[in-house]
């Protein structure tokens, strides 16, 4: 276990202006607590302020605690200002953080790369409704492209309702993705520094796992171990982790994705700064190999360090990761 003292003074970066606000406030303050109970000379700094910069280079910090969530801070905004200022960071650099962010870039590269998403067209409001429906068939999901939390996302069960989704989702971002549904689970893989953390299922009574099921409600279902087999749950984390590799990602983050009736997997997206609330799947998975929130925490810390990442580890619920 590495030293309290040896990463100097943090600054938990958290809060900001987008529209993951509330969710990042929750986020950081429940890393920001792991990382004082551990020992770490750590300070919340709240990103909305508008001498933020200004307060970084005069905060003697030695390094940054990403905590934001969405725009100008988990899309490579914020990453290039830490960089310009010489300061560590936890998580994926410029590059890694702008294309994850928008769902697009993503599904594109991985098309390039042979990795296997979700059919889908780009919508706007002069789209041709019927082509969409007749080349995707329905239900669809709709969804702007750079936005997280599942803000402005919709399923669409009738050709009818499409248009009024592509307008909900264009309130949030010019750029909308409609996306053909694919029904047979939905999953999410963990990765920190060098551990691939156990796949987890989500299960909601709702349509699908929208802001409401993943923040407010006690019936959504977190299945960890996640009742693959072993073998396909190991070729869902190798999946997560080529996808997270192929968008430039490093540090942590967590992938998302769904399997069709046969079992197939299609990449949803990936989460640079993932949620550290009480409801978010990270610690969740930690957990399940025997990481504490506190030891997750320093964990994430560790990813500012620069260190060589090892052999990635494929772990399963159950097994212990090393601390």
């Amino acid at each position: 276990m590495r030293s309290p003292n040896a990463y100097g003074r943090v600054a938990v970066l958290l809060g900001g202006r987008s529209a993951e606000r509330e969710i990042s406030l929750k986020s950081g303050s429940a890393a920001l607590a792991a990382l004082v109970a551990a020992g770490v000379d750590a300070v919340g700094v709240d990103a909305a302020a508008p001498d933020l910069l200004a307060q970084l280079a005069a905060g003697n910090f030695a390094r940054a605690f990403v905590a934001l969530h969405g725009r100008g801070g988990e899309d490579g905004t914020l990453q290039g200002a830490l960089e310009w200022l010489g300061l560590p960071y936890t998580g994926s650099g410029v590059l890694g953080s702008a294309l994850a962010m928008d769902k697009l870039r993503a599904k594109q590269l991985w098309q390039g790369a042979g990795l296997p998403t979700a059919a889908y067209q780009v919508a706007s409001a002069d789209s041709d409704w019927d082509a969409v429906v007749a080349q995707l068939g329905l239900p669809l999901m709709v969804k702007p492209a750079r936005e997280g939390s599942s803000i402005g996302m919709s399923k669409v069960e009738r050709a009818v309702d499409l248009p009024a989704a592509v307008a909900t989702a264009a309130a949030h971002d010019p750029q909308v993705l409609v996306e053909r549904f694919i029904g047979g689970g939905e999953y999410t893989v963990g990765i920190v520094g060098d551990r691939v953390l156990p796949a987890i299922k989500l299960e909601t009574p709702r349509a699908f796992y929208d802001y409401e099921a993943k923040y407010l409600r006690d019936d959504t279902r977190y299945l960890c171990p996640c009742g693959l087999p072993p073998d396909a749950e190991h070729a869902l984390q190798r999946l997560a982790l080529e996808a997270f590799q192929a968008l430039d990602c490093r540090g942590w983050g967590r992938v998302d994705l769904l399997l069709d009736s046969a079992g197939a997997p299609y990449l949803m997206e990936a989460n640079t700064v993932p949620g550290l609330t009480d409801h978010s799947l990270v610690p969740l998975a930690a957990r399940a190999v025997g990481l504490s929130f506190e030891q997750l925490a320093l964990a994430i810390l560790d990813t500012s360090l620069g260190l060589p990442q090892g052999t990635p580890r494929l772990l399963l619920a159950g097994e212990r990761a090393d601390v």
